[in-house]
């Protein structure tokens, strides 16, 4: 049995012609709205126990919307959720606080809202106070808080006992880095214990290190549904493509999906990668010095040609990436028919492990502006130590350690 089922939910905001007209449609009685306008519409899925699923899309996509009817904040227009466990929610910054309490009470007072006896309420106190870190703050009326203590306090109320769902809205975009941290650490200790859990985030990065599954969201519906590196890639295509009219899918001979996107102006016709004695590739060593080769046409005459480029590991973090207008390499007023060749040099400074190249051509630093061609996955190497000392990581930054004894 699914721990939270979703089954063709759907939100409508209505506007009536008279508020006699909206009286008589909570009851049942037809009433025609004179304005109709859905959030969201047919969204359907299932999350099993234990499962960590990250939810994406642009705003206004009904990202919150959603996660205010799983919580029951806000009721649904049509279908239905079903909940088997007990859910902590951090929605809205603040939500449920009282500006006038002090961080003390207010943790209380929700604490009591989520179910909590008073014994429990009594004994968790402590621990809320001291993973929230914000002092004699805790006893302070939270209208002098930052949005960052107020974030200390919410997350530490929701976590204070291992919910078996938990559910964050961007919270955690919120406060300082070493708070971002010490939460982020608490959610993977939850998930190691079997909490499942449902995340916000506009953070690649948190969302693959996280969360095993991605659910796109586009205009109130579930456009995509699957692997968080898969997913973010189409994602970022439509966003760089907004008509979505060339956002293109092809399944690899690995079994991984490669995303690619753009007007088609410019594009690649050739990339490889070539280790220090000049040869193709496909493994490198740690360390080694490579070049990475790409042949890129034009076929229509634009105003400037930027090539980036970025390297990411197998969940599709980046590790590095940049492009030509960084490093003030912009090629101006290319023609139909030029050709160029692109050669970037760079160590292998990487960890063990598959990484893979994605590419991108487009006007100036961002592709938002003009998209040539973006693709996802568009060569894949791997690195394998040949010679270092054995390490852990993504990154191989060998250290000098000097070791000095003293004799008392």
């Amino acid at each position: 049995m699914s721990l939270l089922s979703v089954r063709n939910l759907g939100k409508a905001y209505r506007t009536y012609r008279s508020e006699w007209h909206r009286f008589a449609s909570w009851f049942g009685i037809p009433a025609k709205p004179s304005e109709e306008h859905w959030v969201l519409r047919n969204v359907r899925f299932d999350i099993q126990r234990g499962e960590a699923i990250g939810i994406i899309g642009q705003n206004g996509a009904g990202k919150s919307t959603l996660l205010k009817i799983i919580t029951g904040t806000l009721q649904p227009t049509e279908g239905q959720v079903k909940v088997n466990g007990r859910i902590a929610a951090i929605l809205e910054l603040g939500m449920g606080f009282n500006p006038e309490l002090t961080g003390r009470q207010n943790a209380v007072h929700a604490a009591g809202l989520m179910g909590f006896s008073a014994e429990q309420i009594q004994h968790i106190t402590p621990d809320i106070e001291a993973f929230a870190e914000i002092g004699e703050y805790f006893d302070e009326p939270m209208r002098i808080y930052s949005s960052g203590m107020q974030m200390r306090v919410a997350f530490s109320v929701a976590t204070a006992y291992r919910p078996e769902i938990l559910i964050i809205d961007e919270a955690l975009s919120v406060g300082d880095a070493y708070f971002q941290h010490k939460s982020f650490n608490r959610i993977r200790e939850f998930q190691e214990r079997g909490t499942t859990l449902l995340i916000v985030s506009h953070d690649r990065s948190a969302i693959q290190s996280l969360c095993d599954r991605a659910i796109l969201l586009e205009n109130g519906a579930v456009m995509k549904d699957g692997n968080p590196e898969e997913v973010f890639d189409f994602y970022n295509a439509i966003i760089a493509e907004k008509e979505n009219r060339t956002v293109e899918v092809k399944q690899l001979e690995d079994g991984r999906a490669q995303t690619s996107s753009g007007t088609g102006e410019a594009r690649v016709e050739e990339i490889a990668l070539y280790n220090n004695k000049g040869e193709v590739a496909e493994f490198i060593g740690v360390g080694e010095q490579v070049e990475l080769h790409l042949k890129v046409k034009v076929y229509q005459a634009v105003e400037t040609l930027v090539l980036g480029y970025s390297i990411k590991d197998r969940l599709g973090q980046m590790m590095y990436g940049t492009n030509t207008w960084h490093t003030e390499q912009v090629i101006s007023q290319p023609q139909a028919g030029d050709e160029y060749q692109f050669v970037i040099a760079f160590p292998a400074n990487l960890g063990v492990g598959s990484y893979s190249i994605q590419t991108a051509l487009v006007d100036r630093d961002t592709h938002l502006t003009a998209n040539y061609e973006w693709r996802d996955l568009a060569f894949v190497f791997n690195v394998v130590n040949f010679d270092k000392k054995y390490f852990e990581g993504s990154v191989w930054n060998e250290p000098i350690i000097t070791i000095k004894e003293y004799r008392p």
